[in-house]
């Protein structure tokens, strides 16, 4: 889009508009149970309705709509339905934590693990979940960036900056209830402009032609559907954006919010696929941004909208990954240390996430793969199920988070270096051995998890006899 004409004032407008706007109606908060757990004034948690907007849009992520379109141009629809399906993840999340707030007690995963496995569990879980967080940064920022020019641009890096900036500002002054105040905005700006953008779409070809583009085979996107199947197990426990809304709460509130979410964040990441497909069906170049290429030909109106729908969905998830880094450096590091969070802990928050907004941008600025973000760590963390799904199995162990966490983030690496066999792989798709390394994996991190107890139960036997 050429932005030396009237039409590029007009975008650079918005994203001034929307951050003036989000900053103005975002409410202040000077209190920790505010900043860090979304409370109200008088110190009452988010409602029911706050908290399933919140969870929907934060985890409809712009990378995320822009990876769901670049792969229903790859696969069709059956590639939209595979990344559609990670957002099992949140009804899946939902009821493994409610299972570990009413029959363990937990308060939190970090406090969870100390108790569970040791303090220096608790600290590899943090330090993947910083990663994670820090991966949120840029790959938000960098779709922002992709509608203000080309990657690299004056234009890309400037947009995505001053989008930062602004999304910095409204989080510094309301942390997580700010977060998620300004989500249920977002989350009705999102649909809105998402149902605009499908009205465009899908007249064209009609929705038969769109929902039986591609074929269910393994070198057809089934790999990657599989994939995801496997990684829902794993995937959303190192994302704090999502976990921590899991304990704010009421048990029974938090479950209802989390399968509602999910459900509307499936349907969601699916519809948007669909402008992927429509991409396919009348041959235009995904050029790694499906989106930006279908909105370049649906005229001012249609970009427009395309920008607003990625804009909402990255503000959101830009908020509350700075919410979680503030929590995560400013409570939880912390309890790791043995000590409670000082009367400093906003302060340490505030500064937490004007320093990963900074550091955050570097990748986008260098261009890094957006894709990557989501496939590699998830891979790196499957050994993460069985520490959550079979806790009860075991007392104290921390062995057994060890065996399984670091067999996963192992597997992890030599996949991202390319170090595994090529016999691992399963069919002949591009995601072939990304789902044989998940699959294998995993029964590789249940098995080292649940080695400790078995050599706890022939001890005990040799013993007896």
């Amino acid at each position: 889009m050429d932005f030396s004409n009237i039409q590029g004032v007009y975008f650079w407008g918005f994203l001034v508009v929307f951050g003036v706007v989000m900053y103005l109606v975002s409410p202040r908060v000077k209190d920790e149970g505010g900043f860090f757990r979304g409370t109200d004034a008088k110190g009452r948690p988010a409602s029911s309705w706050a908290l399933m907007m919140s969870i929907f849009i934060s985890w409809i992520f712009a990378k995320s709509v822009t990876n769901a379109a670049n792969l229903g141009a790859a696969y069709g629809i059956v590639g939209g339905l595979a990344y559609a399906t990670y957002w099992l993840s949140i009804p899946f999340a939902g009821w493994v934590i409610y299972r570990l707030r009413t029959r363990e007690g937990a308060t939190g995963l970090v406090p969870f693990l100390i108790g569970k496995y040791g303090r220096f569990a608790a600290m590899a879980f943090s330090a993947a979940i910083l990663i994670r967080l820090y991966n949120e940064v840029w790959s938000n920022t960098a779709v922002v960036g992709g509608y203000y020019g080309e990657t690299g641009s004056f234009g890309f890096i400037a947009s995505a900056l001053l989008f930062t900036a602004a999304v910095l500002l409204y989080s510094l002054k309301g942390g997580l209830r700010s977060s998620i105040f300004t989500d249920v905005i977002q989350a009705v700006v999102f649909v809105l402009f998402l149902a605009l953008v499908l009205i465009w779409i899908v007249p064209t070809h009609g929705p038969v032609a769109l929902l039986t583009e591609g074929n269910f085979a393994l070198d057809a996107g089934a790999d990657l559907l599989l994939v995801a199947l496997l990684q829902v197990l794993s995937y959303p426990f190192h994302d704090p954006v999502l976990t921590d809304r899991g304990f704010i709460t009421r048990e029974k509130t938090m479950l209802r919010a989390f399968i509602v979410a999910g459900v509307l964040g499936f349907v969601a990441i699916l519809a948007f696929s669909l402008v992927g497909v429509h991409a396919r069906l009348e041959g235009i170049a995904a050029a790694g941004n499906a989106p930006a290429q279908v909105a370049k030909g649906l005229g001012l109106a249609g970009f427009f909208a395309m920008a607003v729908v990625m804009i909402s969905s990255a503000a959101s998830t830009l908020d509350s990954t700075f919410t979680s880094l503030s929590k995560s450096v400013a409570h939880e590091l912390p309890l790791l240390a043995g000590k409670t969070p000082g009367t400093r802990a906003i302060r340490n928050g505030v500064v937490t996430m004007a320093v990963f907004a900074l550091l955050g941008n570097l990748p986008m600025i260098a261009g890094t793969d957006i894709l990557k973000a989501t496939t590699l760590s998830g891979t790196m963390v499957i050994g993460l199920a069985p520490v959550f799904l079979l806790s009860r199995w075991v007392g104290y162990s921390p062995l057994s988070f060890h065996l399984s966490f670091w067999t996963g983030m192992t597997l992890g690496v030599l996949l991202a270096l390319g170090a595994l066999p090529a016999s691992w792989a399963i069919g002949g798709g591009k995601y072939g051995l990304l789902l044989g390394t998940n699959l294998y994996g995993l029964g590789l991190c249940t098995a080292g998890f649940l080695l400790p107890l078995a050599l706890g139960q022939r001890r005990r036997t040799a013993e007896a006899a």
